[in-house]
């Protein structure tokens, strides 16, 4: 039987320096990607996975396809009841659809891959 996983808090090197307003001390490494244009290219790919055409999804979610476009090309920012019904359009859940945009984006931005400090990580 294997053990379940505990929570514990990471604590900050006490001789880090404040970073809540720095980007945690790294040196921006080039613009970071916009969080629209993330999650825009992660609704594209689930989308496309899922063999929806535009027109389609944004028929299921209640949008123009022509909304659902610019939100999927990073142009338009949708509010969370948008997100929410594209995602639902989708058969996704919306905290899921955020969490792989959160990774995209850690893997997007190298500058980002390290977890912040004081993060709560899982250990076995």
């Amino acid at each position: 039987m294997s053990a379940a996983p505990s929570l514990h808090l990471v604590p900050p090197a006490e001789t880090e320096p404040d970073t809540r307003s720095e980007s945690f001390g790294r040196e921006p490494l080039g613009p970071e990607p916009l969080w629209r244009e993330v999650v825009g290219a992660r609704l594209r790919h689930l989308r496309r996975r899922h063999g929806l055409t535009l027109v389609e999804a944004a028929t299921r979610a209640g949008i123009s396809p022509q909304y659902l476009s610019e939100v999927e090309r990073g142009r338009k920012d949708p509010s969370s009841e948008v997100l929410a019904a594209i995602t639902g359009a989708l058969g996704e859940q919306l905290v899921d659809v955020t969490h792989l945009a959160t990774l995209d984006l850690r893997r997007q931005h190298s500058g980002l891959a390290a977890p912040p400090p004081g993060e709560i990580r899982l250990s076995a």
